[in-house]
Formats: structure tokens, C-alpha cells, sequence
């Protein structure tokens, strides 16, 4: 069940990072998301505070996301992450970029038609 949690934080992140970055071939993949993303669980589920290793992962998965391929591929580990963890918070998901001292120009949602991310 943790790694459902996982993949649902990392689809909530993903799908904010997917959008940030330039295209070319799908690099990213829902292991590096959900690995990534795996120290924001406690925090997006409200059973503890924001931890480094979080921000960490969501920089780390942002540099990785260069291209469109990748930034749609991350977007979609994150959507089916999304839906597999209960608890997360999208509120708490939808700020995380910005607790994170990141500045992306779309909302994090799992109703993001990963399709259209660029």
C-alpha cells in the first residue's frame, strides 16, 4: 500500500514537472517517479511535515523531465499514482511545488490531460 501512496504523490508532482519542460524521448519512468517522490508520502497524506528528501525528489525529477515525451510520461506515473493512494491531499499536492521554493505555471491535478502537457 506504500507504494500506492508513492505513485500518487509522484503523479500530483509529475504532472507540475512534465508541464515546466521542453520535448524530445521519454527518458522518465514511473520507478524514478515513485523513488523520487517517495519522501513527500508522510507529508501529502498529513502525517508529517515537509522533508528535504521531498523537495529533493521533486528537483531531481524536474532536471530529468528535459522533454515533452518525458514531461508526458511523468505526468501519466503521476495520474495512475494519483489514483491508486488514498489519503493524499490535493490541496497539499497542488502547493507542494511552491513549499519547495519552485515556481511552476500550471495546477498539479490529477484532471490534467497529460496529453497536452508541452
Amino acid at each position: 500500500m506504500a507504494s500506492s501512496g508513492i505513485l500518487s504523490l509522484a503523479c500530483v508532482v509529475l504532472i507540475s514537472m512534465v508541464l515546466v519542460a521542453p520535448h524530445a524521448e521519454a527518458a522518465v519512468t514511473c520507478g524514478q517517479v515513485t523513488s523520487s517522490l517517495s519522501p513527500c508520502l508522510p507529508y501529502l497524506k498529513g502525517a508529517g511535515p515537509l522533508q528535504p528528501g521531498c523537495c529533493n525528489g521533486i528537483r531531481s525529477l524536474n532536471s530529468a523531465a528535459k522533454t515533452t515525451p518525458d514531461r508526458q510520461a511523468a505526468c501519466r506515473c503521476l495520474k495512475q499514482a494519483a489514483s491508486s493512494i488514498s489519503g493524499i491531499n490535493l490541496g497539499l499536492a497542488s502547493g507542494l511545488p511552491g513549499k519547495c521554493g519552485m515556481s511552476i505555471p500550471y495546477k498539479i491535478s490529477p484532471s490534467t490531460n497529460c496529453n497536452s502537457v508541452k
